[in-house]
């Protein structure tokens, strides 16, 4: 693992900061704004990893302006999976595979509230299909 960013992407750190302020507030995720800082860049130079050419993570520079999401990126996207099974089990009752795969992700979401709860979500945070709806 490198230690310096490559010589050939020479971009400021608080032009890549800006950027990546910018890209949350047009409501992208942090993994994507890694992706369109790699690939479209800042100032026409690529940025091929956020923290070594700032020091930061992409979620540190968020939090230090204020920007970063209510839910931690990976909370958020087992939400939105359970939330479109247990659609998908409203629609079709029958489908034995997408019911185990429903109570995966629902056991998944369980075990990440609690490794979050108190950190980045509220104490009293509790797993719903509801709140779950609510907050997707």
């Amino acid at each position: 693992m490198a230690d310096d960013p490559p010589e050939w992407s020479d971009v400021d750190a608080d032009a890549i900061e800006g950027r990546v302020v910018s890209l949350a507030e047009q409501g992208h995720s942090p993994s994507e704004i890694g992706l369109k800082l790699r690939d479209e860049g800042v100032q026409g130079t690529a940025v091929p990893n956020v923290k070594l050419a700032t020091g930061k993570k992409i979620t540190e520079i968020l939090d230090e302006n204020d920007a970063a999401p209510a839910l931690p990126e990976d909370l958020r996207n087992l939400l939105e999976r359970a939330v479109g099974l247990r659609e998908h089990m409203a629609e079709n009752p029958k489908d034995a595979q997408n019911k185990r795969a429903l109570q995966n992700t629902e056991a998944k979401v369980r075990r990440l509230v609690d490794y979050y709860r108190g950190d980045a979500i509220s104490e009293n945070f509790k797993y719903t299909y509801e709140r779950a709806r609510d907050l997707v």
